[in-house]
């Protein structure tokens, strides 16, 4: 081992973030700060699927094909999102991803990075289709291109923001986006 790998091996142990690297949405190697986000080990984690990670497996399924175009376009992926804790208790993460594989199947093998944002935004009781409509909002998305991504009608989506605006008592979309990052309006 060389002196730079040993710098390596630190700074992936020790990042103040998680880090993950990923093979085909199987966790290979994690460090210890991401492990513990989750509430597990980094050997509980390695091997497994990110299933395991995600309030259902439903958004398991449907947050695959958002990140797979701007990964093969610009080898760059970032979203906010809800997971789950080994406990089940629900947190916001910031997500970044980079590809490894980026021509073929960006996500063959990728490396990601995730970041708790529980200490600044609060979960609150949303069902898996108000947290996918939330998290393409809150990426500035139209409902047009909502309903596209997740084969719903713009006005299905419609309806979705117009129950996330009552149920956050909000009166548009950047105080609804406010009020769920715990932000003051």
């Amino acid at each position: 081992m060389t002196p730079s790998d040993d710098l390596h091996l630190l700074a992936f142990q020790y990042a103040p973030v998680g880090l993950v690297v990923t093979e085909s949405r199987v966790i290979r190697a994690c460090n210890p700060r991401f492990a513990e986000m989750f509430g597990y080990s980094p050997e509980e984690l390695a091997d497994r699927s990110f299933a395991i990670l995600y309030p259902s497996f439903e958004e398991f399924v449907r947050i695959r094909d958002v990140g797979v175009e701007p990964l093969r376009k610009t080898n760059r992926y970032s979203d906010e999102r809800i997971m789950a804790r080994k406990d089940g208790t629900l947190f916001w993460c910031r997500v970044r991803g980079h590809s490894l594989t980026r021509d073929d199947d960006p996500l063959r093998r990728a490396v990601w990075s995730f970041a708790d944002l529980s200490e600044t935004r609060q979960v609150l009781d949303l069902s898996t289709r108000e947290r996918q409509i939330v998290m393409h909002l809150g990426e500035g998305r139209t409902s047009k291109e909502i309903g596209r991504m997740l084969s719903i009608s713009p006005r299905t989506v419609e309806a979705y923001r117009a129950r996330l605006l009552k149920k956050c008592g909000a009166a548009n979309v950047a105080e609804l986006l406010s009020h769920l990052s715990s932000m003051p309006h």
